[in-house]
Order: structure tokens, then sequence, then C-alpha cells
């Protein structure tokens, strides 16, 4: 295969990064921009002995399911890699992937196919981390998501994934770094959403200057946006304008819970699929009073407050302190410290002895980060508990651990499916439910 010139493919489907999967000349190519049957022209942009990827530069017999893409960064920026696919098509490949991950990796097959849960397609992303650069052959600075496979900031005046309120200020928020004398030591903005506040952390690598402080202010008032500094790591974020920052928070309506929570902090990006989430959670462990119930990885208690609010007592373990606190904060302000409790635990690094020690478990949550949950699951007793609700971001380690859970804890998968926590995206986000005897 040669980099300059084209060559026909027929896609055959998806890969795992919303690719299309074709093949020539014996190798596997991926095709970044092509839809299963579809019929394109592609130029390689990489080759490896096994497989090569490629781009597609034109599209000959176009897919029913293919769609203009509603942003105009598409196909530029990074952040998203699916706009060209149908909404509900996306979510019905995200769910062969997670099927393909449990069958292929896992050797497991769920009793029942949950149905899938998804909400608003666009203007989701409650958290982002936007890259700030100054590119003084694009006319100064630039400040949205990495252009897809560069280190390069992709020239992006609105975002159809943030909040409208947060797209429409991008051009302004070019126009207030490319003003501070700092912008060329300004790397990043952080942007987290409340129900009610919106903040935005400054990542600043030089004081600033009184002028760029008057700047920023009337940003703030002109926009009635929070506006946070961090000087160093995240520990060092400090408030700017106003002080105090107004409160982050966001609730759980079907429960009656609030959270309070600070901009660095991890809440999921998607705060309508989030709600969802945790109800079909809920629906699915069913706590009960007199129930003693382990949420591992628990963060600041996004799951183990409705466990308590439903009756049961719940263990939250987490390996931030920062988070333990905040959970333990969220605990006693939503009234429910009396039957939920929290301490810091390496979950990666759990053995039998420390599992143990939790004593009796009932049932457990598990929503561990992508490398899944391995360690935890090993260190399981002989008795595991009886119920169990694993949350992931990875289907391919939820693939690998159910394996464990089958075969060597004696759970039975009683079902699995996919949300769609990052619409536009590859991202594969599921819940499943394994149950012994």
């Amino acid at each position: 295969m040669s980099f300059d010139k084209e060559f026909d493919v027929v896609i055959e489907s998806l890969d795992h990064e919303g690719r299309g999967v074709a093949r020539h000349e014996g190798k596997v190519v991926f095709v970044e921009g092509a839809l299963p049957g579809e019929t394109a022209a592609v130029r390689m942009i990489r080759s490896k002995p096994s497989y090569a990827v490629a781009v597609a530069e034109i599209i000959h017999r176009e897919s029913s399911q293919r769609v203009v893409p509603r942003c105009p960064n598409f196909g530029t920026c990074g952040g998203c890699s699916m706009q060209h696919l149908a909404a509900s098509a996306q979510v019905a490949a995200k769910q062969r992937v997670l099927e393909d991950c449990l069958e292929r990796i896992g050797g497991v097959e769920p009793e029942q196919i949950y149905p899938a849960i998804h909400g608003p397609a666009w203007h989701y992303r409650h958290r982002a981390r936007l890259s700030v650069r100054n590119v003084v052959k694009k006319g100064g600075v630039l400040v949205g998501f990495h252009e897809r496979r560069s280190s390069y900031v992709a020239d992006m005046t609105e975002c159809s994934v943030l909040p409208a309120r947060i797209s429409d200020l991008l051009p302004d928020m070019r126009k207030l770094v490319d003003g501070l004398s700092v912008r060329d030591r300004l790397p990043q903005i952080e942007v987290a959403i409340g129900d009610s506040a919106d903040v935005f952390v400054l990542r600043i690598l030089e004081p600033l200057s009184r002028q760029d402080e008057a700047r920023i202010r009337a940003f703030a008032e002109r926009h009635r946006v929070a506006i946070a500094l961090q000087p160093k790591g995240p520990a060092s974020v400090v408030p700017f304008h106003p002080v105090p920052w107004p409160d982050l928070s966001y609730g759980l309506p079907d429960f009656g819970i609030t959270y309070r929570f600070s901009p660095t902090e991890f809440t999921q990006v998607n705060a309508a699929m989030n709600r969802t989430l945790v109800s079909r959670a809920m629906a699915l462990l069913q706590p009960r009073s007199g129930e003693r119930i382990a949420d591992f990885f628990c963060g600041l208690g996004n799951f183990s407050l409705p466990i308590a609010k439903l009756g049961a007592e719940v263990v939250g373990l987490e390996g931030s302190q920062e988070l333990v606190s905040r959970a333990r904060d969220n605990a006693a302000f939503n009234g429910l410290a009396d039957r939920a409790h929290f301490a810091v635990a390496d979950l990666f690094r759990a053995t039998p002895d420390s599992v143990s020690a939790l004593g009796r478990l009932d049932a457990a949550l598990l929503d561990p980060p992508r490398d899944g949950a391995m360690e935890l699951i090993k260190s399981f007793p002989d008795s595991p508990p009886g119920r169990l609700v694993y949350v992931s971001c990875s289907p391919s380690t939820l693939a690998r651990d159910a394996a464990v859970l089958v075969n060597v804890h004696g759970y039975r998968m009683r079902g699995a499916g996919i949300a769609n926590m990052f619409p536009h995206t590859a991202h594969v986000e599921s819940i499943a439910l394994f149950e012994r005897g």
C-alpha cells in the first residue's frame, strides 16, 4: 500500500474507535470517516505489518445512516469521531461493541440485553479541559480541543457538545487570553458546570499583571461566570473572582440528593445521563433497609448516597483522600451520615485480607476507571456479595473482569447494556448486573 495513492475499499463494520473496517491486499484497514456498507476511496496514513490506518477521501456509495455533521469543526477537532453517523446508529454500534467484547474477551454472555440509556445528543458536556495556544500564524490565541491525531489546538469558535452559553463564549475567551501578558504561559482552561454556576479554571504558569486581573474580572462579570486560578497542580486552585466562588453542585431529583463539588474534582461529564444511569443502577442493585452494601471506587458518593437514601448502610471506598472528604461532606449535607460511611483505600492493591476486613457485604457496586477492578475482584472472599452492579467506562476491562466473576466466583451475568454518556464519540459506558445462586 502506498501513502500517496488512493485505493478503493468496502467498509464492513465499525471498530471500537468508530473507524470503518475494511480489507485490502490481505491487510485490515481502519478507515477514519467511513461507515459500514460504504464504498470509499481512501488514503493510507499509517501502515503496520498486520493493519493499516487510512482516511476516507471520497465516499462513492453512502450509508443510509450517514448524516451531515452538525459541528463545522468535525473532522479537524479530535473531540468527536462519530458526528457523521445518525444518533440512533451510534447507540446501536456501541451496544455491538459491548456484546463483542463480552463474547470475544470474556467468553461470557448476559442473560438479558438492557435497553440502551441515552439522552440529549448535543450541549451535554458539563466538564471540559480546553487547551490554549498562542499561534501567530493563525492570528493569535486558539482555545479548544486538540486536533485529531495532533497536539495542535483546533481553530474553534463554537462547539456543539458544550452547553450553548459556553460555546458562545469561545470567541470572547480567545480575545480575553490574547489580551493578557501571560497569553504564552496559559496552556489550559478547565470548565466546570454546576446546576446554577459555571466556573472557569485558568492554568497560569506566571503571575498575572494588574491589567490582566482587571481584564479577567471584567470578563467574569460580563458573562456571569466565576474564575479560578491554578498556578500549580489541582490542589493549588484558588478562587479569583468572585471570592469565594459560587457553590458548584448537581442534583439527583429522583432521590432528593444534592452534591457539592470543586471545579477540579471528578464528576460525570454528562449530567443528564448521570441521573438516568444512577436510577438504572439503583433499580438493578435494589438496596434495602438492613443491608450492608459496598460502593467501590465511590468518588464523591455519586452512587453511595442513593444507596443510603433507599435505606441500606453503604461503605464507600476511594483512593483519593480529597474525594473521600467530599463524599463525607455530601453525606452530612444530605442528612445521610448515619448510613453512609467512607474510607480511603487503594483498590488496585486490594488483598483478600483488606476485602474481608470490610465485614459482611450483601451487595456491591463497582465503578472503576478504565483499568477495571481485577485486583479487587480477585480478592473477593469465598462468599462474595450476592448482588453486584458493575458500571464500566471500558467494555474490554468489563469483559475481562466479568470472566473472573462468572468463572471463578460463580456469578451469573443477569444483564448488561450501554449508557451513551459521550454522544458522537466512540466511548462506551455500560452497566451490568451479576448475581450468585
